[in-house]
């Protein structure tokens, strides 16, 4: 095995910053090899000596932060924080996430329906997210009538759909809002508010 060199890493990490800028400012489709090997301030050569092709690059930069971002969430989740905290900070987190990386929701959604085994692998290792303790403590809080009978699969989801949508249609959104990018993620910020109270006022008493 050849050695990796503080140069190589280097170069490598550069290569990474570079196509995650390119990849934010034009998308997949949009993104050329040359482009990011001028932001990088290397030649075409070497970047495809160090990544052979656009979209191994792309799937390197995104697994990554959906790697970092899935079992953030699910920490939220587990915690010992009250729920309407956990939904506060798990729907936060979410959309600030994807306001940071606006590529991220396509990606994921893209390689789930192309290969939905080898993206869960990738991103959750040999486990799977534990929704059955988030039904052990909407259990509790039902039983104890605090807040409406709900199963934990419908609130995940609704909290996850309202939190993805509007990056996933964003063209259409902009376009109906008449919003530009700097007034979308506006928007973005201040729908953390108005989807984490749209979800507490639907679960609770």
């Amino acid at each position: 095995m050849a050695k990796v060199t503080k140069n190589d890493t280097s170069t490598e990490e550069k290569i990474l910053a570079a196509a995650k800028q390119v990849f934010m400012e034009n998308g997949l489709d949009g993104a050329r090899m040359q482009d990011i090997a001028d932001r990088a301030g290397i030649n075409k050569a070497l970047l495809h000596y160090y990544f052979r092709s656009k979209e191994k690059l792309f799937e390197r930069i995104f697994m990554e932060e959906a790697q970092k971002f899935m079992p953030k969430v699910t920490t939220i989740m587990l915690s010992e924080m009250p729920l309407f905290e956990k939904i506060e900070k798990f729907m936060g987190e979410y959309i600030d996430t994807l306001s940071q990386n606006p590529l991220l929701a396509n990606f994921i959604l893209n390689e789930v329906s192309r290969n939905p085994k080898e993206m869960m692998k990738k991103i959750w290792g040999n486990s799977r997210p534990p929704i059955d303790k988030v039904e052990e403590h909407l259990a509790k809080l039902i039983k104890k009538g605090e807040i409406k009978p709900i199963r934990a699969y419908d609130l995940m989801i609704n909290m996850v759909s309202l939190c993805i949508f509007p990056f996933i249609a964003r063209p259409m959104v902009q376009w109906v809002t008449k919003t530009n990018d700097e007034e979308f993620i506006k928007m973005m910020e201040q729908r953390k508010k108005s989807v984490v109270r749209f979800v507490i006022d639907s679960i609770k008493k």
